[in-house]
């Protein structure tokens, strides 16, 4: 809405000469210069300062905001043109012309083949599964007309395989097509005959519910073309007296349908597919090749899945007798005579059956035994020992699907799967179809990506090419299902009878489960009792979480540990000195993650984790008037250190943790442990501009019962600036270093302080002291060689005379 200020106002007065405005029809006609009847009028046109357009009634003069301190500068009106206008009915709008999509077909059999899958070799496992919902079919069918099995009773695949010409063949005993199904099933993209059929079974009021088919987008067929220049359909169904031939080629945008009149070539029931190969791509007309993609892909599929495979045997034939060996067995003739041999073997070819182990997660937990499960484990993953453990399990409600997971007995190789979460341990079928087995965390976190396993479901959300696991709650849903079961798998190991199992286990196994204290805290509670430690009271054998709680003493409050590189180190570290009077357990962290995992966990049945190497630790046995005295004693001794030392450490304080070492070097309360800054440093890409700032702040902790701090609380007293008393603050400072883990500045110095000292204390101890003489000024004095008498050899010859 525009305003008039008072400026505009007194312009307009002044253009049309201080009248004012009249209120007639024909003044609101002049101030609309678009209205029709304004063009009958001939005195001067007044135009409006409001917006362009049609005029609308102003109902009051405030909504336009013409009047300013009682100035009025007149009202507008509606013609009698716009009146009719607006009181008129608005024309209908044109009516909607409908159209249907259009689509290129050989671009989009183009984009079929070359976009849609990553994969040539899942052509098989297309074509099998087509085969295998044919079988299903009929076999539902069947049920209510069984004539429909007279022609041949056997449900069945068969792939038979040409290598010399690159020819393969699928032929299955289905329920084949009429002319018109080949039409709309092969010669329509992206219509799915299964996806009708299943329709068609929900329709239906006496429908079984057989829900093993397979298919539902309708492009399967069309990966022929993957690996084919050409591809023959020949189909007789049960309901066509006739067998029609569907013929197509790759890049063509049409296709061709003929009825079959080969006499040889009929078949009583079923589709025969014929994929000529392109030329790169013969390779998968070898037999072997075939049968391992059969077993890869289509391993599960519940009809039998027979491949054309060379076999041979062996046999004795006779050796004819070389003429020389018969003219001497003629002369002996008492020698019996016996006909040579040899082993050759007899080659042939035969149908083999492909699909021999059967898919056990579909059958009652209750019925399989351990022995099957192991059976299947190593054939499946070609593992050669046992599983720890195994589960078997369904999940029903609002996600179904059946898996068997394992715990392997031994790590992989290498142990790369720690930090590759794309691991091949979980296998995916959906209705007993392998789709994939490279997951990027989909379904198991990267800390349990050792945990192998089958996960067969019907309701996945998969894309076109059946290759990808789309991100949805469902999949959600089932990754926390699958990691609750691992870890109960996982729990039921820590808790059997046999130790040795679960120490086979950590020892493969256990920086997964420390990883997964950093990444997933949502299970940290799962996690927990699963972690095993040293510890100051368990050296040799590691103890759980649990343990230690019930070891703890009844006026303990925390969970101690010590970060170290080894056991010795940390057994030996001067933290530990009042707490093993004390008869407290401290856990020893010796594995580089251990000490960040137990940050992440932080507590465990409400008891902190507190790290005895930092800053104010509280060990429950404070006396407040001890510490009095001890500030007023060593104070002044404290700041004294403190000026010394400098930037070198944040304060110096009076130590409640050591009894026999003078003092100590503790980290700050949220900076670095010694340990962690080990850790850091060895790290090739770590970032070394945050190191100054997370160790800067060390607090140096010294033991007023000791005799060093004591003389040099004396030192102090009486001569601060006493220049031995200084550099045996030094001293004292780099020693603490190393012996609270951290790594000096500058060792080489650090070992002359030490020689130095060394050279005073052993001065004169073992023998006289020589003041004349210093070591690196010392030069060797000449020694006379003893004179020797010459002994005269006479030589000798080789016989051992001499000459």
């Amino acid at each position: 809405m525009h305003r008039l200020t008072r400026r505009s106002a007194s312009a307009i007065l002044r253009h049309t000469g201080g009248s004012r405005f009249t209120r007639n029809s024909t003044a609101a006609a002049a101030t609309c210069s678009d209205d029709s009847v304004a063009g009958h009028y001939t005195g001067p046109r007044w135009y409006s300062v409001l917006p362009s357009g049609r005029c609308n009634t102003v109902r009051s003069l405030t909504e336009v905001n013409l009047s300013k301190n009682g100035f009025f500068l007149g009202n507008r009106y509606e013609s009698t043109a716009a009146a009719s206008d607006a009181s008129a009915a608005p024309p209908p709008p044109p009516p909607a012309e409908k159209y249907e999509y259009q689509a290129e077909v050989s671009r989009l059999m183009d984009l079929i083949v070359n976009s849609l899958y990553s994969n040539k070799e899942v052509f098989l496992r297309e074509l099998i599964s087509n085969a295998s919902d044919a079988l299903d079919k009929l076999r539902f069918l069947a049920v209510t007309k069984p004539e429909l099995l007279k022609e041949a009773a056997d449900l069945d695949i068969r792939i038979h395989t040409d290598k010399d010409n690159g020819i393969v063949t699928i032929t299955d005993t289905g329920i084949g097509m009429t002319q018109q199904e080949l039409v709309d099933c092969l010669g329509t993209i992206a219509q799915s005959g299964t996806a009708k059929f299943l329709k068609a079974m929900k329709d239906s009021k006496d429908a079984g519910g057989d829900n093993n088919l397979i298919g539902q987008f309708g492009v399967g067929f069309y990966s022929a073309f993957l690996v084919a220049d050409r591809v023959v359909v020949s189909s007789k169904s049960p309901n066509s007296n006739k067998q029609y031939v569907w013929e197509g080629e790759a890049n063509a945008s049409s296709y061709t349908i003929r009825e079959e009149t080969d006499p040889e070539k009929l078949i009583p029931r079923g589709t025969c597919l014929t994929l000529y190969l392109k030329n790169d791509d013969k390779g998968f007309a070898h037999p072997e090749r075939i049968q391992r993609l059969v077993k890869n892909y289509s391993q599960f599929i519940s009809f039998p899945i027979y491949t054309w495979q060379e076999k041979g045997y062996t046999k004795e034939v006779e050796v004819d007798e070389d003429p020389a060996e018969a003219s001497k067995d003629k002369q002996d003739e008492t020698t019996e005579k016996k006909k040579k041999t040899k082993t050759v073997v007899e080659r042939y070819w035969d149908w083999e059956l492909t699909n021999e182990t059967q898919p056990i997660w579909l059958r009652n937990p209750k019925e399989v035994q351990t022995e099957d499960y192991n059976e299947f484990y190593k054939k499946t993953f070609n593992e050669y020992l046992d599983p720890l453990a195994s589960s078997h399990f369904t999940t029903e409600g609002e996600v179904e699907f059946r898996s068997i997971l394992y715990v392997p007995a031994v790590s992989p190789q290498g142990k790369d799967d720690l930090v590759n979460p794309k691991t091949k341990n979980i296998r995916l079928h959906v209705k007993r179809v392998f789709i994939s087995d490279d997951f990027d965390g989909e379904l198991f976190p990267r800390y349990l990506s050792f945990v192998k396993g089958v996960v067969d479901s019907n309701d996945l959300p998969l894309n076109v090419s059946r290759e990808i696991l789309q991100e949805s709650r469902i999949v959600r849903i089932m990754r926390k299902r699958l990691v609750r079961k691992a870890f109960d798998m996982i729990l039921g190991i820590s808790m059997s009878e046999n130790k040795a199992d679960y120490e086979g286990f950590w020892d493969n196994f256990g920086k997964y489960m420390k990883l997964g204290c950093l990444e997933d805290r949502e299970n940290h509670k799962r996690l927990a009792p699963l972690l095993r430690f040293f510890s100051s009271q368990s050296e040799d054998e590691m103890i759980s979480l649990d343990e230690y709680v019930e070891n703890m003493k009844p006026e303990q409050k925390d969970i101690y540990y010590i970060a170290s590189d080894s056991v010795t180190s940390a057994r030996n570290t001067p933290f530990l000195e009042k707490l093993l009077e004390k008869e407290l357990e401290v856990l020893y962290l010796v594995d580089p993650i251990d000490e960040i995992a137990v940050q992440n966990l932080k507590s465990y049945k409400e008891k902190n984790f507190i790290d005895i190497s930092k800053e104010d630790l509280d060990l429950g046995d404070k006396n407040e008037e001890k510490e009095k005295m001890m500030k007023e004693e060593f104070g002044q001794t404290c700041d004294w250190i403190k000026k010394h030392l400098g930037d070198r450490v944040a304060s110096v304080q009076i130590s409640n943790r050591l009894s026999s070492s003078p003092c100590v070097l503790a980290s700050a309360k949220f900076g670095w442990s010694a340990n962690m800054e080990r850790l850091m440093k060895s790290q090739t890409v770590g970032d070394t501009s945050s190191m100054e700032f997370m160790r800067g702040r060390r607090v140096f902790e010294i033991n007023p019962d000791h005799p060093i701090i004591q003389n040099l609380n004396a030192a102090f007293n009486s001569n601060p600036d006493d220049i031995e008393a200084l550099r045996a603050i030094d001293l004292l400072y780099d020693a603490a270093l190393v012996s609270s883990g951290f790594t000096p500045e500058n060792p080489a110095q650090l070992g002359g302080k030490i020689y130095e000292m060394m050279g005073m204390a052993l001065s004169g101890k073992w023998s006289a002291p020589t003041p004349t003489r210093e070591f690196h000024h010392s030069t060797p004095q000449p020694q006379t060689p003893e004179t020797l008498e010459a002994e005269v050899v006479e030589p000798v010859e080789a016989g051992g005379q001499n000459k």
